[in-house]
């Protein structure tokens, strides 16, 4: 039993006078007492005196509410004398103790006793309020008694009338009927209800007005906070910052736009800041037609952080209810909730993450990477409570360090303490929750990683990030299914700059387990997306390759290479094309233009250094072959030690077996194929049936008995797989 159970009882008993009476105030009130939760019963108390306050701005202030705040009502309600000045005590009061609810802080739960408290005084006093203002109104008995006539003669005439106004009137609720039922069916009315369209929206990059241009980032800032709100309500389609990047300066219509995003809704926008004020034009267009939808003017002078994040969540809410999307309460509650105090460290977070959004777009852009630790830093001066800037900076490590720590002890550990203490001042940051996701997978720790992709979702059902990292999860795992589910969850959601490489990740997990023509139409509609006809040809030289086309796999790899020379992929592909046509000498050119390019961005191959190693041993270059061999055992190794995925996908043991093959060490190698076959489960890949049958590291033994039983039981989990995902396909995506 929660200590303010007295208090709840008594507005029990108003809850019930209010039934029927006042639907906004039942509907708030409803939560509040079915909850024994202190920051549900803060906030709805809040919101309960909002619908109150609201009513009371336009009752008796004569004017809507819009975007002013609840105390500058209370005060003007006070100042005009509109209401018992108890009231507007209790009003004062319940105002800045519930804000504590509304954007969570640290209180005390017995504060949520006064709360309710006044909160049933405001209520009674509203409830007389009310029942004043109904009984002024005139009766319509009154005024039918007012027409009566006083004869019989009169009301003999009165009765014909009457009876020719109920069947014109009913004539009238048929044609209205049908005219409903028309449009419900599509059969009259220009197009589709907006409940009938699928709620997708792209917020377009803000235009920035101001003459210093200076303040882009800030005008950015507003945009993507929007953005993010929206992204919050499960009930809408968002795509993210980087996708719309492109339109930034639009040189296509609306609908064009809308076409190439995968959405319904657009929204534009434009601000102006100058000294401490900033003034904010949004339109919510249609995308098909591009006719406008709802547009309303913001002008507010900047005194703390909340003035902009109010305008903005009241934005993301205006927008919503055009669309009639459900928001709720949780979903108000994350919208709502104050981000920093302090205008100075909003404004560097606001700045970090314009160059983070700047080395996003242009992976190249290292200094961009610099600035945003620089920026994030500075945030945290500030306010070093500010959860934001500390994802920030997890980002940013993760970005900066990953290959340089994949083999150290604390690979990736600032990543997790960054976003560990983002979420101790911050627990609802869907970013946060997907990292320490990806930081668990890299570690190998699956259920964790998991739990925290889950919590990311909750937050921000619009997050494609979390999805993409759990299918990246279940590849590790080997659950195919899960893997689909996950990947096309992610595509369906990822509309960012990422989506052409999302579509390739979806297309190259087809090609694993076989389903080549699925493969390839994903990775021709990333090639419609990016233009990267470099890309496209080596993704279709991997499905030679399986394929055992080994002509066509140089044939398209040198398409590639004539369009981009330093791309790795590329290198590696024709590395390997040429050495199964035996053209080994071709074979190590294109191998150490892969070592060099790898050299050059600072990064690591883990799973492909004794594929170097064997052109330099077909080149008869036994030391240098010797070095790569063991370069690639000591990654198994090291991986194994430590939990890697290269690891944990049991990949490390299949490398491992064939290197013991390769240098006669028989038993070592069936150690490790056996660890292998029993590590991946009841699912395996394509790929891996391709490696049996052709990887030269294992020509000492793969005629022999041993190696033939386990080829056949990966070969019969693999048919098995197939099947399983094709009865899949069947059910979930006919073609």
């Amino acid at each position: 039993m929660t200590i303010w159970s007295a208090e709840i009882k008594e507005l029990e008993t108003l809850y019930t006078s209010t039934k029927g009476r006042l639907p906004e105030l039942e509907k708030e009130l409803v939560q509040l007492i079915r909850t024994d939760d202190a920051n549900v019963v803060m906030l709805y108390s809040r919101r309960c005196l909002e619908v109150i306050v609201t009513n009371l701005c336009e009752s008796e202030l004569k004017r809507p509410r819009k975007t002013e705040p609840l105390k500058g009502i209370i005060d003007k309600l006070h100042h005009e004398e509109k209401m018992p000045s108890h009231i507007i005590t209790s009003m004062q009061n319940l105002n800045s103790l519930s804000t504590y609810g509304a954007h969570p802080k640290e209180f005390d739960p017995r504060q949520v006793k006064p709360v309710l408290n006044n909160l049933t005084t405001i209520i009674e006093w509203y409830l007389k309020y009310k029942d004043t203002q109904a009984i002024i109104k005139p009766k319509e008995e009154e005024i039918k008694d007012e027409t009566k006539a006083t004869d019989d003669s009169s009301d003999q005439i009165q009765k014909p009338k009457k009876r020719l106004i109920l069947l014109l009137s009913g004539l009238a609720l048929v044609v209205v009927i049908v005219v409903v039922v028309l449009f419900i069916f599509n059969i009259i009315g220009g197009g589709k209800r907006i409940e009938e369209l699928e709620k997708s929206i792209a917020v377009l990059p803000f235009v920035n007005d101001s003459q210093d241009q200076e303040n882009t980032y800030f005008i950015n800032g507003l945009m993507e906070e929007v953005l993010l709100n929206l992204q919050t309500i499960k009930d809408l389609k968002v795509p993210g910052r980087t996708s719309v990047e492109q339109y930034r300066n639009p040189t296509k219509s609306i609908p064009e736009i809308a076409k190439e995003l995968g959405v319904n809704y657009i929204v534009e926008g434009s601000g102006q800041k100058y000294a401490n004020t900033f003034r904010l034009r949004i339109q919510l267009l249609d995308g098909a037609k591009g006719y406008h939808l709802w547009g309303e003017s913001y002008e507010h002078l900047i005194e703390r952080p909340e003035d902009i994040f109010r305008i903005q969540s009241q934005i993301a809410q205006s927008i919503a209810a055009e669309l009639k999307a459900i928001i709720t309460p949780y979903e108000k509650q994350l919208i709502e909730k104050e981000l920093t105090s302090n205008l100075t460290a909003y404004d560097f977070y606001l700045r970090g993450r314009e160059e983070y959004i700047r080395y996003r777009l242009d992976k190249e852009n290292t200094d961009a990477l610099e600035k945003a630790e620089k920026f994030y830093n500075q945030a945290l001066q500030y306010d070093s409570a500010y959860a934001r800037a500390f994802t920030g900076l997890a980002m940013v490590y993760w970005d900066k360090h990953y290959w340089s720590s994949f083999f150290a002890n604390n690979f990736l550990d600032s990543v997790l303490i960054f976003s560990d203490i983002a979420l101790s001042y911050d627990d609802q940051l869907a970013e946060a929750y997907s990292l320490k996701g990806d930081y668990l997978k890299e570690n190998g720790n699956y259920s964790q990683a998991l739990e925290e992709y889950d919590k990311a979702i909750k937050i921000n059902p619009n997050y494609w990030q979390a999805y993409a990292g759990k299918g990246g999860l279940y590849f590790n795992i080997r659950d195919p299914l899960k893997i689909f589910e996950n990947l096309h969850m992610a595509v369906k959601l990822n509309h960012d700059q990422e989506r052409p490489v999302t579509l390739t990740s979806l297309g190259t997990q087809y090609l694993y387990f076989g389903f080549f023509n699925k493969a390839k139409y994903y990775f021709e509609e990333a090639l419609k997306l990016n233009g990267d006809s470099a890309g496209y040809f080596s993704n279709l030289a991997l499905i030679e390759v399986l394929q055992e086309n080994y002509s066509k796999v140089v044939e398209y790899t040198e398409h590639a290479y004539a369009l981009d020379t330093n791309d790795l992929v590329i290198l590696y592909f024709l590395g390997m094309g040429y050495k199964y046509l035996d053209q080994h000498e071709t074979s190590l050119k294109y191998y150490k233009k892969y070592v060099e390019r790898l050299k050059a961005l600072k990064t690591l191959s883990i799973r492909d250094a004794q594929r170097i190693g064997y052109a330099y041993w077909q080149n008869g270059l036994k030391k240098e072959a010797e070095y790569y061999f063991d370069l690639q055992k000591k990654y198994c190794e090291e991986s194994i030690k430590l939990n890697r995925g290269y690891a944990s996908d049991a990949g490390a043991y299949y490398d491992l077996a064939g290197i013991y093959a390769f240098k006669g060490d028989k038993e070592k190698a069936y150690e490790n194929l056996r660890i292998y076959n029993n590590k991946i489960g009841k699912y395996e890949f394509k790929g891996v049936i391709w490696f049996f049958k052709n990887d030269p590291f294992f020509n000492n033994i793969r005629n022999e008995p041993e190696f033939q039983e386990i080829f056949r039981e990966i070969e019969t989990k693999y048919n098995k797989t197939y099947e399983e995902i094709r009865k899949w396909l069947e059910e979930n995506l006919p073609d």
